[in-house]
């Protein structure tokens, strides 16, 4: 890839240290380092940001790189799914803790905190979740290898040839999935309560 080099060019040609440039463009020295290195791709933000600091044209700065920046997904699009997912998976899981918590406490805590914790759990666990679809739909992730491959860094060729072996969606699959959700959920609510009541 060219856009390391460029990059590198271009920095050398204003006289600018790594950090200075990070600093013109709201990243990290470790990031420019990294591109200057072709470990990680900018992403086109960045790209018109960087291209404004240099006070060259986009395609001046990316020359042929451009079918490459097509088929990488770039780390820090990966880093903040892998975030959100992570933060949906917390708040997702403290908010099955919470019920029989919250039912077992709740003449001692009030019906006002009991509301608050309630919303303030489910409304950060529809948020991550919301998040992590929109990375979803972004990349058309629907099976589980496609998602497993796109954590593991898979290339958008790899993530398009997934999709071509993707077996025929049916409708029924999304109401046994919500079913079966909705089940675990009450379960270990359940449990959960049973075992708070025997240990107090």
């Amino acid at each position: 890839m060219e856009l390391g080099n460029q990059i590198r060019h271009y920095r050398n040609e204003q006289g600018l240290s790594q950090e200075a440039l990070a600093e013109k463009i709201f990243v990290s020295r470790q990031s420019v380092s990294n591109w200057e290195n072709d470990k990680t791709y900018p992403d086109i933000h960045t790209l018109l940001l960087l291209a404004d600091a240099f006070g060259v044209s986009l395609d001046a700065l990316i020359k042929g790189d451009v079918d490459t920046m097509k088929k990488e997904i770039s780390q820090q699009t990966l880093n903040g799914y892998r975030r959100d997912g992570t933060l949906f998976s917390i708040f997702l899981i403290l908010s099955v803790l919470a019920v029989p918590v919250i039912s077992f406490w709740y003449d001692v805590i009030g019906p006002v905190v009991t509301l608050a914790l309630a919303v303030v759990l489910t409304a950060l666990s529809f948020y991550y979740c919301g998040r992590v679809e929109l990375y979803k739909k972004q990349f058309d992730l629907q099976t589980y290898k496609e998602i497993v491959a796109f954590e593991n860094g898979a290339s958008l060729e790899e993530l398009e040839a997934l999709h071509a072996a993707r077996p025929p969606k049916r409708a029924w699959h999304v109401v046994v999935k919500i079913l079966v959700a909705a089940l675990i959920g009450a379960v270990v609510s359940y449990s959960l309560l049973a075992l708070l009541n025997a240990l107090l």
